[in-house]
């Protein structure tokens, strides 16, 4: 009866909370079916492009961004040149009409309608890209993950962390454990939930913005501070994927 008048008061004693059913706000919604490549010639670069342009994402450390927030577009020649050196790519493709944003125009439809495109398995030949991340390394030592990012209506699905875990595992697979990931402060929270934490060594990623020749070495610092964060996976024992 206690139980009972508690719950209908709109209280429930902690020992039976744990019983309760989670909130629809606490429920992520499932990722769409997904084919994920590590292999560069998946990647067109004109597709990459525009997913940069949907995700508001740029190479550049301090972009420029027009009247409304958005950022400049990508030079599709220095893309071609970042994707041929980059040491891992993770892209990532679903069914077209499952991505709003529908990045490259394609679609999976033809002799039945559009239930070809329900049953037919994702490949990078017929899917939509959505999500995109790599890693440029020395081969042998260390590495570092830029440009992690999914279309926005995927966001929150696990899309994300399947990307940065696929990289991860190309380079331990190739005995690369020194990995690093450059992000902001708004990005640390993502990668410090695929296992990334502070520097052991508590280094500081200063980035190079202007000619030593014209500008004092203490403005040098002022301009370089607190724009990206080190981040490095916290202990090599710990790393699962």
């Amino acid at each position: 009866m206690a139980v009972a008048a508690a719950v209908h008061g709109g209280y429930l004693p902690s020992k039976f909370r744990r019983f309760t059913q989670p909130t629809v706000s606490q429920i992520r919604p499932t990722p769409p079916p997904l084919f994920i490549s590590t292999n560069p010639n998946d990647v067109n670069p004109i597709h990459l492009r525009d997913l940069y342009s949907v995700c508001n994402h740029s190479c550049h450390r301090f972009p420029k961004l027009n009247s409304e927030g958005r950022v400049e577009p990508v030079d599709i020649d220095k893309l071609r040149k970042a994707l041929l050196h980059s040491y891992v790519v993770a892209s990532v493709f679903t069914r077209p009409d499952l991505a709003p944003e529908n990045v490259s125009g394609s679609g999976l439809t033809g002799i039945g309608g559009d239930w070809i495109g329900k049953v037919v398995p994702v490949t990078p030949g017929n899917g939509e890209l959505v999500g995109f991340g790599r890693a440029v390394s020395d081969s042998g030592l260390t590495a570092a993950i830029y440009d992690v990012m999914v279309i926005p209506s995927l966001r929150r699905r696990g899309i994300g962390r399947k990307i940065v875990q696929r990289i991860l595992r190309v380079l331990v697979n190739r005995d690369i454990y020194d990995i690093a990931a450059l992000c902001s402060d708004q990005q640390k929270p993502f990668f410090g939930a695929c296992g990334f934490g502070d520097d052991v060594l508590v280094s500081t990623t200063m980035m190079y913005t202007r000619s030593a020749s014209t500008h004092s070495e203490d403005e040098q610092m002022v301009k370089c501070a607190g724009r990206k964060l080190l981040l490095v996976p916290s202990l090599r024992g710990n790393l699962k994927i």
